[in-house]
């Protein structure tokens, strides 16, 4: 008994030298970087499945397969190496989660392994291939994130900023933007912030407005307006996220009571200016009295713009153009009713030799005219009304603007704009006024003359 126990210790001392051995011998020729030849000898050690269980082989294979894969010409040769390398770096962590043997012997392959991803991150990149950019830079990721984990390096970093950058580069270029929101989101989460990041957070921004997550939107406005708070896109993107997702009816209400908090900026009442007066194009089946009702509330939202800054030449024009619409409108109603009389006066009927159907006709006759003309009677306040009030804006534009020796393109479009708006507007009321009102006639006529030689001066 005694020596059949022996015999067994004598074996298992046997097999723990053998594999002491297998080790030196792999471990000289990965040293003599005689990398095929310690792949013969750790493929021979990792063919057992009690080496299998340890962690000691997954490092040393881990870290001779992440050097095939770093070298190229090795790569070549041997096309799986990332995957057998990736399989025994996964392997390696299972069976040493406290890294014992990284603390001991370093984690190179972990480097050599990040930066070969990397590099192949790149290449493919700049080759337009985004999938396989894509899956690279994950990979990459994957091991910078074990490295900073564990504060492998003297970077205070916690991750790589620029691989989850590219990781979102890539996914968007492939139009996955799911994905790429997600690769973002960790930057916007740790607050990654400076120049060239502002664009990221207007992309997440941007596909949670689409997405129409409430939440989602405004935890990372949240976190741009703390970052980049000279930024006026954040405000530009509530309104959008408004007015793609809001009712009408919620629109209304966050517009009234932010005005009435006083809460709303000189920039804030132009974008729900544009918001209300663009209703119109967004629901076609309301009602005339509804859609003009909304195009006031745009002008009152634009006049209050221009009262929190009298040169906004923007504010003035678009509440000048706004009655300078109603006004055509109504004028349009008036032409019409023109039109409509003298159509049924040479259309009318000859009159008829019976001198009570005659008399009959002509009084039914006479009760058509008389209603359009009312109608055309009823239509001249509002339409005056309307007129006046797109004069009195416009003329504020143009005395904004006229002697502006900086005015930017749109500025110049809207001075051009306005000096044709004010003489076609002052042409109309000369010509209510010939030959009723010679003063009238010629003070409009002047005003006329003066914005007319504008044409086109700006």
């Amino acid at each position: 008994m005694k020596k059949l126990l022996l015999l067994t210790l004598i074996l298992v001392t046997g097999f723990q030298i053998s594999r002491a051995q297998d080790f030196k011998k792999f471990q000289t020729a990965f040293i003599l970087n005689k990398f095929e030849d310690a792949k013969t000898e750790i493929d021979k050690i990792m063919a057992d499945p009690k080496a299998q269980a340890k962690p000691e082989g997954w490092y040393w294979k881990s870290r001779l397969y992440a050097i095939f894969y770093k070298d190229t010409v090795l790569r070549a040769k041997y096309p799986n190496a990332f995957k057998d390398a990736d399989e025994a770096f996964k392997k390696y962590m299972q069976a040493d989660p406290t890294f014992a043997l990284i603390k001991e012997k370093g984690p190179d392959g972990f480097f050599d392994m990040y930066a070969a991803t990397y590099t192949e991150a790149i290449k493919v990149f700049n080759k337009k291939k985004w999938d396989d950019a894509a899956a690279d830079f994950q990979a990459s990721l994957n091991y910078s994130d074990v490295i900073f984990k564990n504060k492998w390096t003297k970077s205070n970093s916690e991750f790589d900023t620029t691989s989850i950058l590219y990781l979102g580069y890539a996914y968007q270029n492939a139009g996955k933007m799911d994905d790429a929101v997600k690769a973002y989101a960790r930057l916007a989460d740790n607050k990654v912030g400076g120049e060239g990041y502002a664009d990221v957070y207007k992309f997440i921004i941007d596909h949670y407005v689409r997405s129409k997550d409430e939440d989602s939107f405004k935890k990372y406005l949240d976190i741009a307006k703390q970052l980049y708070p000279k930024d006026a896109s954040w405000e530009e993107f509530e309104m959008e996220y408004m007015d793609r997702n809001y009712t009408l009816t919620q629109k209304t209400d966050t517009y009234d009571k932010a005005d009435a908090a006083g809460t709303l900026s000189e920039n804030k009442y132009l974008q729900f200016g544009d918001l209300f007066v663009n209703v119109k194009n967004k629901d076609k089946e309301l009602d005339s009295l509804t859609l003009l009702k909304f195009t006031l509330k745009a002008a009152d939202a634009f006049k209050k713009a221009y009262a929190k800054n009298a040169q906004n030449s923007i504010a003035s024009f678009n509440v000048g153009v706004i009655y300078y619409n109603i006004y055509g409108e109504y004028d349009d109603k008036y032409s019409a009713n023109i039109r409509a009389m003298q159509a049924m006066n040479a259309n009318k009927p000859a009159p008829d030799k019976d001198p009570k159907k005659k008399a009959a006709a002509d009084a039914k006759f006479k009760e058509q005219i008389d209603a359009i003309k009312k109608q055309n009677t009823d239509i001249e306040k509002p339409l005056f009304d309307n007129l006046d009030n797109a004069i009195d804006w416009i003329e504020k534009t143009y005395a904004i603007l006229k002697d502006k020796t900086d005015r930017s393109k749109v500025e110049k479009s809207i001075a051009n704009k306005s000096v044709d708006f004010l003489a076609n507007l002052y042409a109309y009321k000369r010509d209510k006024v010939r030959g009723k009102d010679t003063k009238a006639y010629d003070a409009y006529d002047a005003k006329y003359k003066q914005y007319d030689e504008l044409h086109g001066k700006f």
